[in-house]
Order: C-alpha cells, then sequence, then structure tokens
C-alpha cells in the first residue's frame, strides 16, 4: 500500500475506536481552558491557520520553528503527555484528544510547567492521521492505554486494528517508531499480532519492550500493577515501504 493510502479506514467513521465520555469540567479547569486554550489548542474543524495547502498539519507554523514532531492519541489527563514534552524542549508535541476535562487539565499543566513545545487537537485521532498528517512526517507516534472495548462484541472499536496501524505506519518518516502500551492482556497480544503483520514496521525486541524508564510511571499504572494487570509495550520502528 502507498505511503499515502489510507484504503480500508472508513470515510464516515461510521464506527470509532473512543467513547464520547463528555465529563464535567471543573470551574478551575474552565478557567484554564478560557485563557489558554486559544493559545495551545485546536478543535478539528478549525485548523485552517495550521494547515498548508495541502490540508496538512504546518507544525512550523503552529510552534513557531522546525523541530522533530511527534503525536500522541489520547492523552487522557496528560500526565505522561506533559511529563514527556517537558523531558524533550527540543522536539514538538501534538497530543489528540476528544475528553474535554482531559484537555483542560492538560492545559493546567502546561501552564504550570511553562511549556512551550506541546499543542493540543480535540477530535477523531484517525480522521485527524488520514486527512491532516502528512505521510513520512512523525518522529514519533504514542498510543498509551488506548480504551480497551473489554467486551468481545466491541473489539471492532479497539482503535488498533490492520487499517489503523497501516496508517500510522505511512505517517511515521523512516527510522521513527511506534510506541504503544497497554495493561489489558488480550489487547496487548493483539498489537503483537497487528503490528508484526504490518511489512513497515519492524520489531527490534522481537516481543514486548522492556519497560521504558524515560516513560512516567502514573497512579493508573501503579494501581493496574498492584492489582495483577501489568502493562505490556511495543516499541516498533517504521521501515521504508514495501515492494
Amino acid at each position: 500500500m502507498p505511503a499515502g493510502d489510507v484504503a480500508g479506514l472508513d470515510e464516515r467513521r461510521g464506527i470509532v475506536s473512543f467513547a464520547d465520555r463528555g465529563g464535567r469540567v471543573t470551574p478551575g479547569q474552565q478557567r484554564a481552558w478560557d485563557r489558554a486554550w486559544p493559545l495551545y489548542g485546536r478543535e478539528l474543524a478549525e485548523l485552517s491557520d495550521v494547515l498548508d495547502d495541502a490540508g496538512h498539519l504546518d507544525a512550523a507554523r503552529w510552534f513557531g520553528r522546525s523541530a522533530p514532531l511527534r503525536l500522541e492519541i489520547g492523552s487522557g489527563m496528560g500526565e505522561t503527555t506533559a511529563a514527556l514534552a517537558a523531558a524533550e524542549p527540543e522536539a514538538d508535541h501534538v497530543a489528540v484528544e476528544v475528553y474535554p476535562p482531559g484537555l483542560a487539565q492538560l492545559l493546567m499543566r502546561i501552564e504550570a510547567a511553562e511549556l512551550t513545545n506541546l499543542r493540543l487537537l480535540r477530535g477523531d485521532a484517525v480522521v485527524v492521521l488520514r486527512d491532516h498528517v502528512a505521510p513520512d512526517s512523525l518522529d514519533n507516534l504514542r498510543v498509551y492505554y488506548p480504551d480497551p472495548w473489554p467486551k468481545r462484541r466491541h473489539h471492532k472499536r479497539r482503535l488498533i486494528q490492520p487499517s489503523t496501524v497501516a496508517l500510522m505506519a505511512s505517517r511515521l518518516r523512516p527510522g521513527a517508531t511506534l510506541h504503544l502500551a497497554t495493561d489489558v492482556a488480550d489487547y496487548a497480544e493483539w498489537m503483537l499480532e497487528v503490528t508484526d503483520a504490518e511489512p513497515r514496521l519492524e520489531n527490534p525486541h522481537g516481543g514486548w519492550a522492556p519497560r521504558p524508564d524515560w516513560r512516567p510511571l502514573t497512579k493508573f499504572e501503579t494501581r493496574a500493577e498492584r492489582e495483577g494487570r501489568p502493562s505490556r509495550d511495543l516499541l516498533l520502528v517504521r521501515t521504508g515501504d514495501p515492494a
């Protein structure tokens, strides 16, 4: 499949991989949103000022500089996202999330840490990747603890599917990394199976990667470990396009 081809993805996105949780924004989060969203955030439908002529994200325009670009799908409440952006000031980071309280909390973290290299995008990550990320443009793509959709009949809603992994691989530049993590055992096995089958991804560990010490250990992961749900990491490298 050519790098720009996303065949197999429903353009209408009739099936989405995230639950519309809504959620209540606290007064503090609302104040952070009012102050900081215009500076650091964009809705998917309001990207025109940071897109190039092809409709792809123009990171240099959005960040005001040229730097390696890292994208995270599903930043949640932003604890890991903010920590990684603070640890890598030489790189630019874009977090894609749909949950308003999580985005508002991440805005609070941006302000507290005075981060200048992190931007937030609210919308469906598959649409973002398909329509607004150029092929071969990302230096890193992270998906940590995606919604597990535990019921078998809902497994088709899981983000990690052959078509989405092919899309993710196509948006990475050769040599860049795709990092997946989950504490759901059957989802981890499925992730390994799907990524092993993607010809543009190489697994240098031959299976699970040792837990990177630079990935922050969150309260969520600590609780999962205590409850007998160890996390599994996959660190995959984008190769050249298959012949």
